[in-house]
């Protein structure tokens, strides 16, 4: 889904700002976890960059977890509607077929975004790209019945493929390992 893509290498070679430039969108409106991953370079492998990655955000405080959760824009949520996602999330959620839904359905979307905001503090985040709208329906209804505790895990599950599959659109694979 990105326009640009870049080789292991040319990853590797770039400063830090660049870097970050560079891989920022893998983690919505959170470039700390690639400025800290700048200092791991050279990475050898598309999934050891990955690693690092997730290794960083999983390590992280709580309270700077949940920060990177509400970084996510809701699904359907105001920021669709107006059309200022990120290229991203656009495609993300048009991928799920977020970008054709009744005004019902959207409306259902808007309540659920709301009651699961009013329970968490943070928007629901679920991989779009791995999911169609009945799967994140019924997603919505299941994690309703969670602890915080565990939506923050399995949140930042979530977070960790949207970065797998941006990851996979960035560096090409004939530049290093699979995933």
């Amino acid at each position: 889904m990105n326009a640009r893509q870049i080789t292991l290498h040319e990853m590797n070679e770039l400063d830090q700002e660049r870097f970050v430039a560079a891989l920022s969108p893998l983690f919505e409106g959170s470039p700390w976890i690639v400025t800290q991953a700048w200092s791991e370079r050279p990475f050898t492998s598309r999934e050891q960059l990955y690693q690092v990655l997730c290794k960083i955000m999983y390590e992280a405080p709580t309270e700077q977890q949940v920060e990177l959760l509400r970084s996510h824009p809701d699904l359907v949520g105001r920021a669709a509607l107006a059309g200022t996602l990120t290229p991203e999330s656009t495609g993300e959620q048009a991928a799920a077929g977020l970008n054709r839904l009744s005004p019902e359905e959207i409306a259902t979307f808007n309540r659920l975004n709301l009651a699961y905001r009013n329970r968490f503090a943070f928007p629901f985040v679920i991989c779009a790209r791995e999911n169609k709208k009945e799967s994140i329906l019924a997603g919505f209804t299941t994690r309703l019945k969670h602890t915080r505790e565990q939506e923050i895990s399995i949140a930042l599950g979530e977070v960790a493929k949207i970065c797998y599959l941006r990851l996979l659109d960035l560096l090409p694979s004939a530049d290093s390992s699979s995933l």
